[in-house]
């Protein structure tokens, strides 16, 4: 998975925001939401790594997983 070539992504002092340069929409997400993209752009688990950072357990972090991915599909931000 990566994020769309008109796709812009900028770190502000607690979140991260993605601009669609295609439709000047921008989608904001916490800290917790930019290290599981982070990991997910790395090729990495980032289930296991939300885990590692935040106190949560396995299930809590797959359905957070696979539900901000899905809000990145939808809003047509990432390619796979």
């Amino acid at each position: 998975m990566r994020l769309r070539t008109e796709v812009v992504a900028v770190d502000t002092e607690d979140a991260r925001v993605l601009l669609d340069e295609r439709t000047g929409r921008y989608f904001q997400m916490n800290r917790s939401g930019a290290l599981i993209l982070d990991a997910v752009l790395a090729d990495e688990d980032a289930a296991q790594r939300l885990t590692e950072v935040y106190a949560v357990g396995p299930e809590r972090a797959a359905a957070d997983v696979a539900d901000l991915l899905e809000r990145l599909r939808a809003a047509g931000l990432v390619v796979t």
